[in-house]
Protein backbone atom coordinates (compact mmCIF):
# COMPACT_ATOMS: atom_id res chain seq x y z
CA UNK A 1 0.00 0.00 0.00
CA UNK A 2 1.04 3.12 -1.34
CA UNK A 3 2.11 5.60 2.09
CA UNK A 4 0.62 8.94 2.14
CA UNK A 5 2.40 12.55 3.33
CA UNK A 6 -0.02 15.15 4.41
CA UNK A 7 1.61 18.61 3.98
CA UNK A 8 -0.18 21.44 5.81
CA UNK A 9 1.09 24.61 4.66
CA UNK A 10 0.78 27.99 3.93
CA UNK A 11 2.68 29.91 1.68
CA UNK A 12 3.60 32.78 4.01
CA UNK A 13 6.02 30.15 6.12
CA UNK A 14 9.78 30.29 5.14
CA UNK A 15 10.06 26.94 6.73
CA UNK A 16 6.80 25.16 5.23
CA UNK A 17 8.57 26.68 1.40
CA UNK A 18 12.00 24.95 2.66
CA UNK A 19 9.83 21.48 3.94
CA UNK A 20 8.30 21.45 0.70
CA UNK A 21 11.28 21.54 -1.52
CA UNK A 22 12.85 18.86 0.65
CA UNK A 23 9.65 16.69 0.65
CA UNK A 24 9.93 15.32 -2.91
CA UNK A 25 13.45 13.49 -2.11
CA UNK A 26 11.79 11.74 0.98
CA UNK A 27 8.66 10.43 -0.63
CA UNK A 28 10.56 9.32 -3.52
CA UNK A 29 12.83 7.32 -0.71
CA UNK A 30 9.74 5.96 0.70
CA UNK A 31 8.00 5.63 -2.75
CA UNK A 32 4.83 7.76 -0.77
CA UNK A 33 2.54 10.09 -2.25
CA UNK A 34 2.19 13.97 -0.93
CA UNK A 35 -1.01 15.17 -0.40
CA UNK A 36 -0.66 19.17 0.08
CA UNK A 37 -3.38 21.35 2.30
CA UNK A 38 -3.79 24.54 2.37
CA UNK A 39 -4.26 26.68 5.13
CA UNK A 40 -4.68 30.27 6.46
CA UNK A 41 -1.50 30.47 8.87
CA UNK A 42 -3.58 33.22 10.56
CA UNK A 43 -6.77 31.11 11.18
CA UNK A 44 -4.64 28.53 12.69
CA UNK A 45 -2.56 30.71 15.11
CA UNK A 46 -5.85 32.47 16.20
CA UNK A 47 -7.61 29.35 17.03
CA UNK A 48 -4.65 27.72 18.67
CA UNK A 49 -3.75 31.20 20.61
CA UNK A 50 -0.37 30.45 18.72
CA UNK A 51 1.87 33.10 16.74
CA UNK A 52 4.67 33.36 14.78
CA UNK A 53 8.22 32.82 16.64
CA UNK A 54 9.22 36.25 14.74
CA UNK A 55 6.35 37.88 16.45
CA UNK A 56 6.71 35.71 19.36
CA UNK A 57 10.19 36.92 19.70
CA UNK A 58 10.11 40.03 17.95
CA UNK A 59 12.10 41.72 21.04
CA UNK A 60 14.76 39.07 21.79
CA UNK A 61 17.08 40.22 18.69
CA UNK A 62 19.47 37.56 19.59
CA UNK A 63 16.78 34.54 18.77
CA UNK A 64 15.32 36.36 15.70
CA UNK A 65 18.98 36.59 14.30
CA UNK A 66 19.48 33.23 14.73
CA UNK A 67 16.12 32.04 13.12
CA UNK A 68 17.27 33.63 10.09
CA UNK A 69 20.55 32.22 10.35
CA UNK A 70 18.75 28.91 10.62
CA UNK A 71 16.44 29.64 7.55
CA UNK A 72 19.79 30.58 5.44
CA UNK A 73 21.91 27.43 6.97
CA UNK A 74 19.10 24.71 6.40
CA UNK A 75 18.27 25.89 2.62
CA UNK A 76 22.75 26.38 1.93
CA UNK A 77 23.19 22.99 2.93
CA UNK A 78 20.53 21.51 1.32
CA UNK A 79 21.08 23.21 -1.93
CA UNK A 80 18.27 25.10 -1.72
CA UNK A 81 17.94 28.66 -3.49
CA UNK A 82 16.34 30.55 -0.45
CA UNK A 83 15.77 34.11 0.32
CA UNK A 84 14.18 36.06 2.85
CA UNK A 85 11.23 38.35 1.55
CA UNK A 86 11.37 41.59 1.92
CA UNK A 87 7.89 41.69 2.32
CA UNK A 88 7.96 39.59 4.94
CA UNK A 89 5.17 39.00 7.25
CA UNK A 90 3.34 38.07 3.75
CA UNK A 91 -0.43 38.33 3.57
CA UNK A 92 -1.62 34.61 1.89
CA UNK A 93 -4.92 34.97 1.97
CA UNK A 94 -5.30 35.25 -2.23
CA UNK A 95 -2.66 32.90 -3.10
CA UNK A 96 -4.15 30.71 -0.53
CA UNK A 97 -7.19 30.38 -1.82
CA UNK A 98 -5.02 29.87 -5.18
CA UNK A 99 -4.35 27.08 -3.99
CA UNK A 100 -7.44 25.82 -2.72
CA UNK A 101 -8.79 25.73 -5.88
CA UNK A 102 -6.48 24.18 -7.17
CA UNK A 103 -6.33 21.10 -5.00
CA UNK A 104 -6.35 18.22 -6.76
CA UNK A 105 -6.05 19.54 -10.04
CA UNK A 106 -3.30 18.49 -12.88
CA UNK A 107 -1.48 21.47 -12.02
CA UNK A 108 -1.53 21.65 -8.62
CA UNK A 109 1.59 21.14 -7.86
CA UNK A 110 2.68 23.89 -10.71
CA UNK A 111 0.61 26.38 -8.97
CA UNK A 112 2.71 25.40 -5.43
CA UNK A 113 6.24 25.56 -7.37
CA UNK A 114 5.28 28.91 -8.56
CA UNK A 115 4.03 30.70 -5.60
CA UNK A 116 6.00 29.34 -2.80
CA UNK A 117 9.61 30.36 -5.61
CA UNK A 118 8.21 33.77 -6.11
CA UNK A 119 7.88 34.64 -2.36
CA UNK A 120 11.04 32.69 -1.55
CA UNK A 121 13.27 32.97 -3.62
CA UNK A 122 12.58 36.21 -5.86
CA UNK A 123 10.94 38.17 -3.20
CA UNK A 124 8.02 39.14 -5.15
CA UNK A 125 4.98 40.97 -3.50
CA UNK A 126 2.06 38.10 -4.41
CA UNK A 127 -0.42 40.24 -2.18
CA UNK A 128 -0.67 42.23 -5.09
CA UNK A 129 -2.78 40.50 -7.33
CA UNK A 130 -1.14 42.19 -10.62
CA UNK A 131 1.83 40.60 -9.11
CA UNK A 132 0.30 37.27 -8.93
CA UNK A 133 -1.45 37.11 -12.02
CA UNK A 134 2.27 37.60 -13.75
CA UNK A 135 3.36 34.91 -11.63
CA UNK A 136 0.33 32.57 -12.94
CA UNK A 137 1.34 34.02 -16.62
CA UNK A 138 4.75 33.24 -17.00
CA UNK A 139 3.95 29.73 -14.90
CA UNK A 140 1.21 28.94 -18.30
CA UNK A 141 -1.48 28.90 -15.40
CA UNK A 142 -5.21 29.37 -16.10
CA UNK A 143 -5.43 32.44 -14.97
CA UNK A 144 -8.52 33.80 -15.30
CA UNK A 145 -10.03 30.97 -13.33
CA UNK A 146 -7.60 31.15 -10.54
CA UNK A 147 -8.22 35.02 -10.40
CA UNK A 148 -12.30 34.37 -10.30
CA UNK A 149 -11.76 31.69 -7.83
CA UNK A 150 -9.65 33.80 -5.12
CA UNK A 151 -12.71 36.34 -5.47
CA UNK A 152 -15.47 33.83 -4.94
CA UNK A 153 -16.91 33.78 -1.77
CA UNK A 154 -17.13 30.18 -1.56
CA UNK A 155 -13.39 29.38 -1.88
CA UNK A 156 -12.69 31.63 1.11
CA UNK A 157 -15.02 30.16 3.02
CA UNK A 158 -14.14 26.55 1.90
CA UNK A 159 -10.30 27.24 2.60
CA UNK A 160 -11.94 28.57 6.55
CA UNK A 161 -13.34 25.05 6.99
CA UNK A 162 -10.27 23.14 5.76
CA UNK A 163 -8.06 25.67 8.17
CA UNK A 164 -10.84 24.58 10.81
CA UNK A 165 -10.61 20.86 9.52
CA UNK A 166 -6.80 20.90 10.22
CA UNK A 167 -6.69 22.37 14.14
CA UNK A 168 -9.11 19.46 14.91
CA UNK A 169 -6.47 17.47 13.53
CA UNK A 170 -3.83 18.77 16.12
CA UNK A 171 -2.38 21.46 13.88
CA UNK A 172 -0.50 24.68 15.33
CA UNK A 173 1.52 25.91 12.97
CA UNK A 174 3.00 25.37 9.53
CA UNK A 175 4.62 22.68 7.83
CA UNK A 176 2.73 20.14 9.44
CA UNK A 177 2.90 16.61 8.05
CA UNK A 178 1.18 13.42 8.98
CA UNK A 179 2.41 10.13 8.30
CA UNK A 180 -1.23 7.95 8.77
CA UNK A 181 -2.27 9.69 12.59
CA UNK A 182 1.66 10.93 13.86
CA UNK A 183 1.96 14.25 12.91
CA UNK A 184 5.33 16.48 12.36
CA UNK A 185 5.92 19.95 12.55
CA UNK A 186 8.57 21.95 11.14
CA UNK A 187 11.63 21.62 8.77
CA UNK A 188 13.19 20.09 11.77
CA UNK A 189 11.06 16.95 12.08
CA UNK A 190 11.90 15.68 8.54
CA UNK A 191 14.02 13.34 10.03
CA UNK A 192 11.66 11.89 12.27
CA UNK A 193 9.50 11.64 9.30
CA UNK A 194 11.60 9.58 7.37
CA UNK A 195 12.09 7.33 10.29
CA UNK A 196 7.61 6.77 10.55
CA UNK A 197 7.75 6.17 6.87
CA UNK A 198 10.39 3.76 6.65
CA UNK A 199 8.72 2.06 9.86
CA UNK A 200 5.42 1.40 7.93
CA UNK A 201 7.36 -0.12 4.39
Amino acid sequence: MVQTIDFVYDFSSPNAFLAYKMLPELAKKHKAKINPIPVLLSGVFKSTNNQSPFKAYSENRQKTAYLTHDLHRFARRRGVSFHMSPHFPINSKFVMRGAYYASSKSWENKYIGAVFDAIWVHGQKVEELGVLTDILREAELPVRKIREAIAAPQTKQMLKEQTKAMVRRGVFGVPSMFAGSEMFFGKNSLGNLDLELALHK
